[in-house]
Parts: structure tokens; sequence; C-alpha cells
């Protein structure tokens, strides 16, 4: 199913995006990620990733918002992006979460090339519970989420008391 907001904004509902789990999890952690791409099958990679996090021991996936299809940002020549928001809970620190979502960007082909390039895959920490970080690998909360609609519109979407 497909909803319109706007010429250049459209959200997509599936199985998988948007879902809720039903089964608490005892992980003390509460990570929310923004996922994007713009290269290849980007809804079939989202779909093998959402199974990746469904089986990963380390990861109990809560919940995930529909996908959003909108216009790139920064480096404009590029195809459209389908972006959405995925929140897990894990034992893991900040930085291990980061490290497992590099591995998992790579495993998805990501390629950096250059700021705002087109990519398979991104991965990005928005929230890690209530933490304010602010060092060299890691800027928590995430420091452009409160002006980019692909994440502001797709986390409308998730449950706030979640968080």
């Amino acid at each position: 199913m497909k909803k319109k907001i706007n010429n250049s904004l459209e959200l997509y509902f599936s199985n998988t995006f948007p879902y809720k789990s039903s089964k608490l999890s005892k992980k003390s952690n509460t990570v929310t990620v923004g996922i994007g791409g713009n290269i290849g099958d980007v809804s079939k990679r989202f779909k093998k990733l959402f199974l990746t996090f469904k089986t990963d021991s380390r990861f109990s996936l809560i919940q995930t918002s529909p996908l959003l299809t909108n216009p790139p940002f920064g480096y404009t020549k590029q195809d459209d992006f389908l972006n959405g928001i995925m929140v897990l809970k894990t034992n893991l620190s900040p930085m291990e979460c980061l490290r497992a979502f590099q591995r998992y960007e790579h495993r998805f082909q990501r390629v950096r090339s250059f700021q705002d390039a087109p990519r398979t895959l991104d991965i990005d920490i928005i929230f890690f519970n209530k933490i304010k970080l602010n060092s060299q690998k890691l800027t928590l909360p995430h420091h452009g989420y409160k002006s980019r609609d692909s994440v502001l519109i797709p986390l409308k979407y998730i449950d706030n008391n979640i968080n």
C-alpha cells in the first residue's frame, strides 16, 4: 500500500514495514536506527536486513516504520532514497552497535566514496536510550535527524514509549 504525502514524498506499507513485535525483550538498551539506500533493489535489501536483525541474537527487533521514498539532499544528482526507522533492543554499547551496523553495511556492499553519495545501505544510530554523546566517531542523538524528512516522517510511526 502507498500513501502519497506530496509530490516528492511517498510512504510504503508492507508486512515488514511497519512491524511491531509482540514479544518482550530483556535486553537493556533501546537503539533507534535510520536506514536508507538508493542503489539497486533497496526494498528487497531492507527485507533482508529485517530478517538479519530478527536472527541476530545480539538484537531484538521491536518495531519498524513504513518506508519513505524521498529526494536526496546534499549531493542531489542521484536517485531518490528509500528510508525507514527500526527500533532494536540490545545489550551492546553504542560503539559496539556502531561497529555491528558498519559490518552490516559492508555485508550489504556499502561503499563510502564521498559524503551523501549514492549507497546500497546506510544505517545511522538516531537514538541510543536517551544518551547524549559527541565523539569523533559517533554523535547521539544523530546530528542531523531534526532537519530530515527521511527520519522525522517515519519516526512519527514509532511508539514514543519505546525509547
